[in-house]
């Protein structure tokens, strides 16, 4: 079974359920996007499915990674093009997938008493009508069914929604646990590239798994000596611009974009006086170039240089 690492407390609130004998059926397991709710779902998926059926050889383990299992489900987006897996993904759950496990709820579990329902995530489903066909199930669960509904922003949901559901909190993981994390996914990564990964991940290995191979640590390097002398000859404002403004640099420049507001904030917490509210002025406006950069496809030369003029606010003036 998969290791999970951090939250020990939702994990352990969980498992005082299952050995209560009393599990809620629907779990909304909500936090940052990238500290393990899915995973940690997944394996209890796993876990409760093979104990229901007393499995300890790993059948139930296979029959899920191999989508075989009838008593799982896992409902997320799909590909627009259902003949091209690898192709664009749909935006949202739409209420056709909801009505689809219907015809399962219908019929009793066959391995064993349980069966189990992964969103991944909720706050995908298709508004309102996904979002109420989802309820009905809620507010009437089949027997024996647990609904594991994952959840980056909970408070966007229905309100009836989150009031059928026992709430399972994660929180950002610490340092050392996602520098851990990234470690055992990048064992060739230098010391430096996972510490700038960690700054970057604010303590969610997946965010900062976004991030690999994108040499993270040079644009971090960049940004801290334009914070610190502000780049008064612009030298090192041209030559970031110049470099991540080329087409095969794209992913780079996608990691800077996200990666300027949080290196902003970080700044930001050791500031006060006039320099904290400059600071904060500056990611508010980072924030906001981030955002219409992409979606109104900037020039992204221009955009650098602007951001670079940003974190250039953050140097102190004689």
């Amino acid at each position: 079974m998969t290791s999970l690492v951090g939250n020990a407390a939702a994990q352990a609130a969980f498992d005082a359920g299952l050995r209560g004998g009393a599990l809620h059926h629907a779990w909304l397991i909500a936090g940052p996007e990238g500290v393990g709710k899915a995973t940690f779902a997944r394996a209890m998926a796993e876990r409760m499915l093979a104990e229901a059926a007393g499995d300890s050889g790993g059948r139930t383990a296979a029959m899920i990674a191999a989508g075989s299992h009838p008593d799982y489900r896992e409902m997320k987006r799909l590909p627009k093009d259902t003949d091209k897996p690898e192709g664009e993904i749909a935006r949202s759950i739409p209420i056709a997938q909801v009505r689809a496990l219907q015809p399962l709820f219908a019929t009793k579990p066959s391995m064993s008493s349980a069966r189990i329902v992964l969103i991944d995530s909720i706050d995908d489903l298709e508004r309102p009508g996904a979002s109420n066909a989802l309820l009905k199930n809620l507010e009437e669960p089949p027997a024996g069914t647990i609904f594991l509904l994952v959840s980056h922003a909970p408070g966007r949901l229905l309100p009836t929604i989150r009031s059928r559901c026992r709430l399972l909190r994660f929180d950002p993981l610490a340092d050392a646990d996602v520098a851990g994390v990234l470690r055992g996914e990048l064992p060739d990564a230098s010391a430096d590239e996972i510490a700038a990964l960690v700054r970057a991940g604010a303590g969610s290995p997946g965010r900062a798994l976004r991030f690999a191979g994108l040499d993270l640590a040079r644009i971090d390097e960049d940004l801290a000596a334009i914070a610190r002398d502000g780049d008064p000859a612009n030298t090192r404002r041209v030559r970031l611009s110049r470099a991540l403004a080329l087409k095969s640099a794209q992913p780079r420049y996608e990691a800077f974009l996200e990666r300027v507001p949080a290196f902003i904030a970080e700044r930001a917490r050791a500031m006060a006086g006039p320099g904290l509210r400059d600071a904060l002025d500056a990611y508010d406006s980072a924030r906001d170039l981030a955002r219409v950069s992409l979606a109104q496809s900037l020039d992204a030369g221009t955009t650098v240089f602007e951001m670079g003029g940003l974190v250039a606010r953050l140097a102190k003036r004689p």
